[in-house]
């Protein structure tokens, strides 16, 4: 690897040196403070622990476990600088700990947390002509997702349940197929109750099928509650292992109405042609009109969000429904009423969210003190985007749904928040989303709490993981990375390097600082592109991580691809302090 040649045209070709991976200057220094005579021991490296990544609580035996671990780069005495290097940038360096496994208290009421949301969860693609899977779910499942939507609808001939987004022409998928997969998969990656809420379009006879699939599927897994509704929702502890049904009490079935589907170009608003996906909206710009609601743009799941008679529900049907959801008739302050009595799920397009914060922000917080409020995208979502799911997140609701089958920065932002507590799924809400005395207003910006210092040293690994004329078929690639914030408005920000031209290991030794107010909802976005003078700038990786999570020190932050797939070996070396 020392040196590269591309072709510039049958007679004339450019070569290219191409250094090795060398340590930043920072780290050159670091070592030297920390070691004797070019070793650093295993006591140098418990001081390094302490005092450089802040880990107060290392141990030298914590030091020498590192050591042991890194055996294939360790010197007898210790490490020297490439080792120490090696090290800082390898896998058992990284910026969130991988190996923590749960640790939020579970033992609180489903409201107190996030929940890893899906919507439409059996769709392979886009909204209208994609097909209908288990596929999807099994994948969403396997990535930690604890809420699967399915939509279920009679088949052709009224004697069976097919799974699909109706009045669309998605091909369908078999109910119990969706069932079985579920079964199958749902503690796969987490222990923790997996939600199914289901779209019913069902007459009364086929519901009583679904329960009776349903419950021959799951057996003793299913949670039924022997209560018609809730007075306050079960722990996620108490429902380990669990499978529960969240649905509205259905009315009688409504034949399907004649859709339109409005083909109007309104769904490149979040500019989702771009290579990676459009930048994520920043809802504190947006002015009145953008929040006003269409009634074009809202999927068929808004007209059903009544307040629906259940005459003619099947008995067996609704004893099954632990979770109950529903709008009821009056206006936004009867959708927000909080019962003293009882719980239940209430469901608001983006949209409506959106326009319903400008004036009830803090009621919707209040609400979802006890409440689950879910958030879906909107029907104008043709090609399965998604919206800035902090929207969602800074008003308390539990289940912002997405599509788990596209791939962009809100999909990457909402990846980042779940990777917090193990991965499990839930994430318990800060405290200031559960105050009583003082309910948070989303609207107010607050004092700074902290402030993250972050520094980009340098990248590697897009040389193995990529061929030599995928960025640029003429010269080496010029990498620069775009490091932020998502969280509330006065928090969010993304900031850039400078591109570094003609080096596949890119040293950009440049420090920003991100004051959060917020800093419970804060995600870091990262991004590695390259630069393009004549064309759109390409992909060279991403990856966020929760704000609550991360790792003081120097790290190692491995990138991922557009569609959220580990690279092998690209990986970015940055610090990280809280001032």
């Amino acid at each position: 690897m020392s040196k590269q040649t591309y072709k510039v045209c049958f007679c004339f070709r450019r070569r290219f040196r191409l250094a090795a991976t060398e340590s930043p200057p920072q780290i050159k220094e670091l070592f030297e403070q920390y070691s004797e005579n070019g070793i650093m021991t295993v006591d140098h490296l418990h001081r390094f622990l302490v005092h450089v990544q802040k880990q107060e609580n290392a141990t030298v035996e914590d030091a020498q476990a590192i050591m042991h671990s890194t055996a294939h780069i360790f010197h007898r005495k210790g490490f020297n600088l490439e080792t120490f290097f090696k090290y800082l940038f390898g896998d058992s360096n990284p910026a969130i700990d991988l190996d923590r496994k749960v640790h939020h208290d579970m033992n609180l009421p489903l409201s107190h947390y996030f929940i890893f949301t899906g919507h439409n969860s059996y769709l392979t693609g886009n909204q209208l002509s994609s097909d209908c899977s288990d596929v999807p779910i099994i994948q969403a499942l396997e990535k930690g997702v604890r809420v699967i939507e399915l939509d279920i609808w009679p088949n052709s001939t009224k004697d069976d349940v097919h799974v699909l987004h109706g009045r669309t022409l998605t091909t369908p998928v078999q109910l119990i197929k969706c069932l079985k997969s579920i079964k199958n998969h749902a503690f796969v990656a987490s222990e923790y109750p997996v939600v199914i809420t289901l779209e019913d379009h069902l007459t009364t006879d086929l519901q009583a099928k679904v329960a009776k699939m349903v419950t021959e599927t799951f057996g003793d897994m299913l949670f039924a509650p022997n209560a018609e509704t809730l007075a306050e929702f079960p722990s996620p502890e108490s429902l380990k292992r669990r499978i529960i049904i969240s649905t509205k009490p259905p009315k009688e079935y409504l034949k399907a109405k004649e859709g339109k589907i409005s083909g109007n170009g309104s769904q490149k608003e979040n500019d989702s042609s771009e290579a990676w996906g459009g930048e994520i909206p920043n809802f504190k710009s947006k002015s009145t009109a953008n929040f006003q609601v269409q009634q074009d743009d809202l999927e068929e799941e808004e007209e059903e969000e009544e307040d629906l008679q259940d005459d003619h529900c099947a008995p067996e049907y609704r004893n099954l429904i632990a979770i109950h959801a529903g709008k009821g008739k009056g206006g936004l302050d009867d959708w927000l009423r909080v019962d003293p009595d009882k719980v239940r799920r209430l469901s608001l397009s983006e949209q409506e969210l959106e326009k319903a914060a400008k004036t009830h922000g803090p009621q919707i917080v209040k609400f979802t003190q006890r409440n689950i409020l879910r958030v879906y995208p909107k029907g104008i979502r043709f090609d399965s985007s998604n919206y800035n799911p902090l929207i969602g997140w800074m008003h308390g609701a539990q289940m912002v749904a997405f599509n788990m089958q596209g791939y962009g920065r809100s999909l990457w932002v909402m990846q980042g928040m779940f990777k917090a507590n193990g991965g499990c799924g839930y994430v318990r809400k800060p405290d200031i989303l559960m105050e009583k005395d003082s309910i948070f207003d989303p609207r107010v910006t607050l004092p700074v709490k902290t402030t993250l210092k972050v520094t980009v040293y340098m990248g590697e690994g897009w040389y193995y993981d990529f061929s030599h004329t995928h960025f640029d078929a003429y010269s080496p690639p010029d990498f620069y990375t775009r490091v932020g914030i998502a969280g509330v408005p006065a928090d969010t920000i993304m900031k850039r390097t400078k591109a570094i031209e003609d080096n596949w290991i890119p040293a950009w030794n440049e420090e920003f600082e991100f004051p959060l107010t917020v800093p419970e909802l804060a995600v870091l976005r990262i991004e590695v592109h390259e630069y393009d003078m004549s064309e759109k700038d390409d992909f060279g990786g991403q990856t966020c991580l929760p704000i609550s999570e991360l790792r003081k020190g120097i790290r190692a932050v491995p990138l991922y691809s557009q569609k959220g797939e580990k690279y092998s070996s690209v990986k970015l070396l940055m610090h990280f302090d809280f001032v």
